[in-house]
């Protein structure tokens, strides 16, 4: 599925109207059995500029402002629950909510062109939600040298740093991405799902639990019958025939 941020003259800020929208698209038919990787890019040079702010000012009151924050904390965490990997495809620039975005896919590619920042500080709002997804995804220092400063990390800076997966050329943005959204649809739905819910639920616990329960987890895997095929098919050596 390709969802695609079109709002280019506003830079697709993330308002009201597009959190709601996105969370909908995210969540549309979600346990098809055809649905198996998720793309989100955006139109224009700007992949998003984060919060639409005119939404922030004073005219609106406070319950308008925390329901914002909350259903883009509701958007950030759907995306690693999702059963389905989501790639974020980035050419151009990802400022504060919207590299907020970038950081809370599973995957990321980016152009060479693009760059992130959380510059709320600059103009009084520090970027205290899109710090959440930051501090998960780069290194500490890394991540409070951006949200104190407010400065860009360039394309490879970022890959450098975790925030990304790759970086290519422009021109080869649609094909690399392409590219890792096939190669996902050639393995079994139940597993990659099993696996996603899994890793995100490990990396929040100790390292015996987290060795405790992802050895229930594969053990588990193996009594699934895209488990049992799989096994079956690597020892015969013949391609594996998955269930989804």
């Amino acid at each position: 599925r390709n969802i695609v941020l079109n709002n280019p003259r506003k830079r697709n800020a993330l308002s009201l109207a597009m959190l709601q929208s996105l969370r909908e698209d995210l969540l549309h038919d979600v346990k098809s059995k055809e649905l198996r990787v998720i793309i989100i890019s955006a139109e224009g040079p700007v992949f998003s500029s984060g919060h639409d702010l005119k939404e922030l000012s004073s005219e609106d009151d406070v319950k308008h402002h925390s329901q914002v924050f909350e259903i883009c904390a509701e958007v950030m965490t759907l995306i690693q629950k999702l059963p389905v990997p989501v790639i974020a495809k980035v050419n151009g620039l990802a400022t504060a909510a919207g590299c907020q975005l970038v950081a809370s896919c599973d995957i990321a590619v980016a152009s060479e062109k693009s760059q992130f920042a959380t510059p709320g500080v600059n103009i009084g709002l520090f970027c205290s939600t899109p710090a959440v997804a930051l501090g998960r995804s780069l290194p500490r220092k890394v991540a409070l040298e951006m949200l104190f400063t407010g400065e860009p990390l360039s394309a490879q800076e970022a890959l450098m740093h975790g925030l990304v997966s790759k970086v290519v050329p422009e021109d080869k943005l649609e094909e690399e991405t392409m590219k890792i959204s096939h190669k996902i649809c050639e393995s079994s739905k139940s597993v990659l799902a099993l696996g996603k819910a899994t890793f995100y639920r490990q990396m929040t616990q100790d390292l015996d639990t987290a060795y405790k329960m992802t050895a229930q987890v594969m053990a588990d895997n193996l009594t699934l019958r895209d488990g049992q095929e799989g096994i079956e098919a690597f020892i015969q050596k013949r391609k594996p025939v998955w269930s989804h």
